[in-house]
C-alpha cells in the first residue's frame, strides 16, 4: 500500500515517465488516483429504520442524509452491532459481533450525579479498533460525538484506542443531557459556556405555566452538537490533504429531547397536545414530537455541512461516506415511535433483539464506485464495516474478524461472500439470522431457552413463530445459536454462562 508520505512526496522525476509537457493539474490527478480514499463515518443514535426519507418517513424532511440514496446505495438489510448503545459501538470499531467481543452490554462507571465517575465499561489496551488498524497505516484518525467505550483516562478512551483526535462525550450517561456542562477534547476536559448542571432525569407532576420556563431549566447556553460538528469540519479542513478517517458518531436523536427553541417552530403545534413531564425518563419537555423532529432535522444538517466541506474542499470523488444508526429507535423520554413510524412496521425497539431493535437505515456514497441510486438486500452488520473499509484503504484486516468485506456489494463486481448466520446477544437474549430465517431467545434471564423461530421473507413483522412447524430448520437454528459466541466473564449471557446471576 502507498502511505501518505510516499505519495506527498511524488516528485517531478516520478512524472517523467509520463509526457514531458503534463501540466499541474496532471499531477494533482496523479497524486489523486494514488491516495487512499478518505471515510467519513455517521453513525446516528437510536434513529430509526423509518426515521429518514429515503426509507420511508414522511413527516421528517432529511434532504441530506436522502442525497446519500440518491447518490450512491441503500442497504435495506443491514443489521447495527446490538439493540443498545455501548455493544453496537464495540462491534462496529472491531469487526467482532457480540458472540465474540468484549462489550456485550451498557456497562456504568459511578452513578448519575454531577460528581459521578465518567464512563463505560473499557476496551482493553491492545484492542485492535478500526481506527488504530487504519492510524497505524498512515491515515489521520478523528472520532466527535458519542464514545461509551471507556471514561476519561482509562484503556478505553479514544487517544488509546487509535484517534489522533476526539471531541465528545466519553460517558453516555453524560449525554443524556445535549446542553452539558462540558464535552472532551483529545483527553481535556472543555468546558462549554453557559451550561449549568442538570439532573437529565427529571419528573414534574403537573407542566410548568410557559414553555420558556422549560427552556431556563433544561437548556443552556452552548448545543453540544454545535460545537461537535464545528471540530469534525475543522478536522476535515485540517487533514484535507492526506487520507483521513472520520467517525462522526452524533448523540442525537437519543433522549433527552432537547433542540434550540427556535428549531420546534418549523413542525405543527398541533402535533403536541400535552407536554411530556418526564414519566419514561430523560428530561420533560413542553412539544415533545416537535422535539425529537426538530433532533433529527439537526442531525441532518450535521451531515449536510459535513458533506458540502467535502464538496468545498475537492474531496467528494475520493470519499466513501457511510451513514448509520447503532440500533432502533427508543421507546422512552416522550418519543413517539408509533406517531413517526419509528420502526418502519418492524416489531420490538431499541432493547430488543427483535427487527425493529436491530435493523438500522445504513446509505453508502463513493463515487465513480458505487452506483448512485441502487440498492442491496444483502443481510449484513456492524461487524462488516471494519473488512470492508480496510480493503477499500488497501489495509490488510486483522485476523479472526467476524465481519466480511462488503466491497463487491459496493463496486458491483467481483463475488460477494455471505454469512452463515448473524448472531447477537444482549441482555437475556439472543438472535440469529441466516438466509430467510431468524431465531429468537428473549427468556434467558428467567431460565426459559424456548427458542422462537420467524420466516423474515414471509413474515418481516414476525408475528407468526414457526418453531413447532419447522422442526428441522428450528434445531439447525439452535445449533447456530449455541456455536456462534463464546463465553464471557465480563459481561455473561444469563442461562448460558454458569457464571451469570438472573437478575
Amino acid at each position: 500500500m502507498i502511505q501518505p508520505n510516499q505519495w506527498r512526496a511524488l516528485t517531478l522525476g516520478t512524472l517523467l515517465c509520463a509526457l514531458a509537457s503534463c501540466c499541474a493539474s496532471d499531477e494533482s490527478s496523479t497524486e489523486d488516483a494514488l491516495r487512499p480514499p478518505n471515510i467519513v463515518f455517521f453513525m446516528a443514535d437510536d434513529l430509526g429504520y423509518g426515521e429518514v426519507g429515503a426509507y420511508g418517513q414522511e413527516l421528517i424532511p432529511t434532504p441530506n442524509i436522502d442525497s446519500l440514496a440518491r447518490d450512491g446505495m441503500l442497504f435495506t438489510n443491514h443489521y447495527s452491532g446490538s439493540p443498545v448503545c455501548a455493544p453496537s459501538r464495540c462491534v462496529l470499531l472491531t469487526g467482532l459481533h457480540t458472540g465474540h467481543s468484549e462489550v456485550r452490554n451498557n456497562w456504568e462507571n459511578g452513578g448519575w450525579g454531577q460528581d459521578q465517575s465518567e464512563g463505560q465499561w473499557p476496551l482493553a489496551p491492545n484492542t485492535q479498533t478500526l481506527a488504530r488498524v487504519l492510524q497505524a497505516k498512515g491515515y489521520a484518525t478523528g472520532g466527535v460525538g458519542k464514545w461509551g467505550l471507556g471514561g476519561p483516562g482509562t484503556t478505553g478512551a479514544p487517544e488509546n484506542q487509535g484517534f489522533d483526535h476526539f471531541s465528545g462525550y466519553l460517558c453516555q450517561r453524560i449525554a443524556h443531557n445535549h446542553y452539558p456542562t462540558h464535552l472532551w477534547r483529545d483527553g481535556e476536559r472543555v468546558e462549554l459556556e453557559g451550561n449549568e448542571w442538570v439532573n437529565s432525569h427529571q419528573k414534574l407532576k403537573e407542566p410548568l405555566d410557559t414553555e420558556d420556563e422549560y427552556w431556563e431549566r433544561y437548556n443552556g447556553a452552548t448545543y453540544a452538537h454545535d460545537v461537535m460538528l464545528a471540530d469534525a469540519v475543522s478536522f476535515v479542513r485540517e487533514h484535507k490533504d492526506e487520507p483521513f478517517f472520520l467517525y462522526y458518531a452524533s448523540p442525537i436523536p437519543h433522549a433527552s429531547l432537547q433542540a434550540p427553541p427556535e428549531d420546534l417552530d418549523a413542525f405543527p403545534r398541533e402535533w403536541d397536545q400535552e407536554h411530556y413531564l418526564g414519566n419514561k425518563g430523560y428530561l420533560p419537555h413542553p412539544r415533545p414530537r416537535a422535539a425529537y423532529a426538530a433532533m433529527v432535522a439537526h442531525l441532518d444538517r450535521e451531515v449536510g455541512s459535513v458533506l458540502a466541506t467535502l464538496d468545498e474542499l475537492g474531496l467528494r470523488d475520493n470519499t466513501i461516506v457511510v451513514f448509520t444508526s447503532d440500533n432502533g429507535p427508543t421507546f422512552n423520554g416522550g418519543t413517539d415511535s408509533t406517531f413517526f413510524n419509528s420502526a418502519a412496521g418492524m416489531r420490538g425497539l431499541k432493547c430488543s433483539v427483535y427487527e425493529g431493535g436491530l435493523k438500522v437505515p445504513t446509505l453508502v456514497r463513493w463515487p465513480k464506485h458505487v452506483i448512485a441510486g441502487s440498492s442491496s438486500d444483502l443481510p449484513s452488520a456492524f461487524q462488516d464495516w471494519m473488512p470492508t473499509l480496510l480493503e477499500i484503504a488497501q489495509v490488510q484486516s486483522p485476523t479472526g474478524l467476524d465481519g466480511i468485506s462488503l466491497l463487491p456489494t459496493l463496486e458491483g463486481a467481483g463475488e460477494q461472500a455471505k454469512h452463515e448466520a448473524l448472531y447477537f446477544e444482549y441482555a437475556g437474549q439472543q438472535a440469529l439470522r441466516a438466509g430467510r430465517w431468524k431465531a429468537v431467545r428473549r427468556k434467558l434471564r428467567q431460565g426459559n431457552l424456548v427458542t422462537e423461530l420467524y420466516d423474515l421473507e414471509a413474515d418481516p413483522k414476525e408475528s407468526q413463530d414457526l418453531a413447532d412447524q419447522e422442526p428441522e430448520v428450528l434445531a439447525r437454528m439452535v445449533g447456530l445459536l449455541n456455536s456462534s459466541r463464546s463465553p464471557s466473564t465480563i459481561f455473561p449471557l444469563p442461562g448460558i454462562d454458569p457464571q451469570a446471576k438472573k437478575k
